[in-house]
């Protein structure tokens, strides 16, 4: 099967970037700096990534809130307009289809962003489950994402009513006459925006971010260590249809009015699983491992204790650009979880020293007003 292109597609070949198959979509994983700088460009400056593999859906419809809460363990009902909730998809056995982005829009009108490796099978389980609404596919929309502690200066100037925005928030604007949607959010631990916009002003938007100083274009290579670094979740790592949002460590994503008790208690798939997972704890957690060393851990590893016993298997691993050294997210048995206890990662057969290490890595640096 032929591979999709993003609107930047041009763009980044002009830019020399390693292209790479990626959630069926030819990506780039780097530029001619390589990931390691990339990396360390995002944390002091701005990175410009292209994330327009995303899924962009829009459901509205009476009762759209409602029916979105019977899929997703969050206050859709409570949330304001042009507010934005990470959300889960659970399934009956209380693991995770997948995890996106919910903006209220209106009344009765959302705007999703769902995982590029997820969306087909995510818009198929919101079609079959959310009856009379109307849900819109925006397939010839980009978007695009700003990252960096230098990202609202250029946004000031950019649009300056954008750069006011704080975390988790987002507003409707006009960038050199085009219409976008702005939010302040993204996937990197730092302060920054997303905007989505038509896929036919995304070239111009891009090379006008680029023109900035400040600003330097950003792969996959560094997005995946930047959101390891700021201890965020991949679906087909930290999340799957057989790993439950506790033993993951996104407790904090079920809001009080949906747990068990709660004033909507429930009503969203594996709820009963879920709360008796929250009540009693789950077999394993999601925790980070700081390498003692230099060599890399990868994923699928082995974790052992000092006994030489199995405790574990590393779900995420690369190197810390901003720590110094390699680091990991594994699963690993209760006992084993505690921030300061010494474990070892098989690494073909040889143990890797690895102390388990509170998440994020590196402080996150959201801008919450």
């Amino acid at each position: 099967m032929s591979l999709l292109h993003t609107p930047l597609d041009s763009l980044h070949r002009e830019l020399g970037a390693r292209m790479v198959p990626f959630a069926g979509y030819d990506m780039p994983v780097q530029y001619a700096d390589g990931i390691i700088k990339e990396h360390l460009h995002t944390r002091s400056r701005a990175g410009l990534f292209d994330v327009s593999h995303m899924g962009q859906v829009v459901i509205e419809g009476e009762g759209s809130a409602a029916l979105l809460e019977s899929l997703v363990p969050v206050d859709i009902q409570g949330l304001d307009d042009n507010c934005q909730t990470y959300a889960l998809l659970t399934n009956d056995s209380g693991g995770v289809l997948d995890d996106l982005i919910i903006t209220r829009w209106g009344q009765d009108r959302f705007f999703l962003v769902v995982n590029a490796a997820c969306k087909e099978q995510d818009i198929a389980h919101l079609r079959a489950h959310l009856a009379g609404q109307t849900l819109t596919v925006l397939e010839e929309q980009a978007l695009l994402a700003l990252q960096g502690p230098a990202a609202r200066e250029v946004m000031a100037q950019l649009c300056a009513p954008a750069a006011g925005l704080t975390f988790m928030h987002g507003m409707s604007v006009e960038i050199g006459g085009v219409a976008a949607y702005v939010t302040s959010s993204g996937y990197t631990g730092e302060d920054g925006f997303e905007i989505s916009l038509p896929a036919h002003a995304a070239e111009d938007l891009a090379r006008r971010l680029l023109s900035f100083d400040a600003v330097a274009p950003i792969g996959l290579g560094a997005r995946d260590s930047l959101r390891l670094e700021a201890g965020l979740c991949l679906y087909g790592h930290e999340l799957s249809p057989d790993i439950d949002p506790v033993q993951a460590g996104l407790v904090w994503s079920i809001s009080k009015v949906r747990r068990a008790d709660g004033a909507r208690a429930g009503g969203f798939p594996g709820a009963d699983v879920i709360f008796g997972l929250m009540e009693r704890g789950s077999a394993l957690r999601r925790v980070g491992l700081r390498g003692d060393g230099k060599r890399p851990m990868r994923e699928g590893q082995p974790v052992l204790d000092g006994a030489g016993r199995e405790v574990g298997s590393v779900c995420s691993a690369g190197y810390g650009a901003t720590v110094g050294g390699p680091i990991a997210m594994a699963f690993v048995e209760r006992d084993s979880a505690q921030p300061g206890t010494s474990l070892n990662v098989s690494v073909r057969d040889k143990l890797v020293p690895a102390t388990v290490t509170a998440l994020p890595f590196t402080p996150r640096s959201y801008y919450r007003g």
